[in-house]
């Protein structure tokens, strides 16, 4: 089984399922703003944050100028070069995000982010649906030898084996989760049966889900279909600008989805069977056979002289009603005692 840790993080199947609270680019490019919301994350229990790591020069060509994605009026070159925390900025960020009591990870979208990332001293790596077939920034993430949680949009089983090998290669720890890459997503586009055939074909490795819904509703149903991780955009305000602010969660949302995760876990499995705490129900909820008129020794028992009434404290509970029926009693039985297999002959 292939859990890891990302500091005091266990992550793996059988383990508290890790919210992972995706700040990515909705701070704008401003630091202020991505404490804030770091601050908001922390305040609603948080253990982790995600940020991107964008290195311009080194992640895109000047054609990237020409490309709008479908949830931006301006290039997808221009929408990252705003957005982009520098190196000081990045390592600032880090640094507070740990100042708060909880792990930072980020999501590397070229080499020199990958290497910026390694210097910081990261203790694990995203990566990204569009990287994910972008395997030489795999196997050059992967050379590091730390946890790597990969998200999977837009590619098929085969183009996800051929990044698993990479990874089993390297004998490096890793989560896959499943993702929609369309902002926002609609529901009949979240397709949970994905994540489940994931489960299914990479037995034993953590699989979860990478949302891009508008509630927390996919999140918390891939949970109770044993996802491990879950992730969202997070905001620490719905009225900040930002492309991913749509689909992205607030502090209240966090904080349900937290509470989502650590008790849905709890509920699954089982087998159906009366639980021994059950019993304190069942002893009023049940019914027992009881005598509904005075019955004297050697008369027959009939449904006009017993029947079944709670509680369920008597020997004979209502589903052996048709085991007394027709028998003698024997001896005489006062209305409304609880009939005992003695009485009956």
């Amino acid at each position: 089984m292939k859990s890891f840790n990302i500091g005091e993080i266990q992550v793996g199947i059988g383990e508290k399922t890790l919210v992972i609270p995706e700040i990515g680019i909705n701070h704008g490019g401003s630091l202020k703003v991505a404490c804030e919301m770091a601050e908001a994350a922390a305040r609603a229990g948080a253990r982790l944050i995600k940020h991107q790591t964008h290195i311009i020069e080194d992640e895109m060509s000047c054609e990237a100028k020409k490309v709008v994605p479908g949830n931006s009026v301006k290039s997808i070159y221009d929408v990252m070069s705003e957005c982009a925390l520098n190196e000081t900025e990045e390592f600032d960020f880090m640094k507070y995000v740990e100042s708060l009591g909880m792990e930072f990870i980020s999501t590397p979208f070229s080499r020199a982010a990958a290497n910026r990332l390694e210097k910081f001293g990261v203790k694990a790596y995203k990566i990204g649906s569009g990287e994910l077939n972008n395997y030489p920034l795999i196997e050059h993430v992967a050379s590091f030898g730390k946890p790597m949680i990969i998200s999977t949009g837009m590619n098929s089983i085969i183009e996800i084996e051929r990044a698993v090998d990479i990874l089993e290669r390297k004998n490096v720890p890793y989560a896959l989760l499943h993702c929609t890459n369309l902002y926002p997503t609609k529901p009949e586009q979240v397709r949970l049966g994905a994540m489940v055939q994931m489960m299914d074909h990479f037995k034993d490795v953590p699989i979860g889900l990478s949302d891009h819904t508008l509630n927390n509703f996919s999140c918390i149903a891939a949970i109770a279909l044993g996802a491990t991780i879950v992730e969202r955009h997070f905001t620490d305000n719905m009225n900040r600008i930002g492309n991913d602010i749509v689909c992205s969660m607030d502090e209240e949302h966090l904080k349900e989805l937290l509470s989502a995760a650590n008790e849905i876990p709890s509920m699954l499995g089982g087998e159906k069977e009366a639980l021994k705490d059950e019993k304190i129900t069942s002893d009023f909820a049940f019914a027992t056979v009881v005598a509904i008129r005075r019955i004297k020794k050697g008369e027959l028992f009939s449904k006009d002289n017993i029947w079944v009434k709670r509680p369920g404290t008597g020997q004979i509970l209502a589903k052996d009603y048709e085991k007394v029926l027709g028998r003698k009693a024997s001896c005489d039985i006062l209305c409304d005692s609880h009939i005992t297999w003695d009485m009956v002959e």
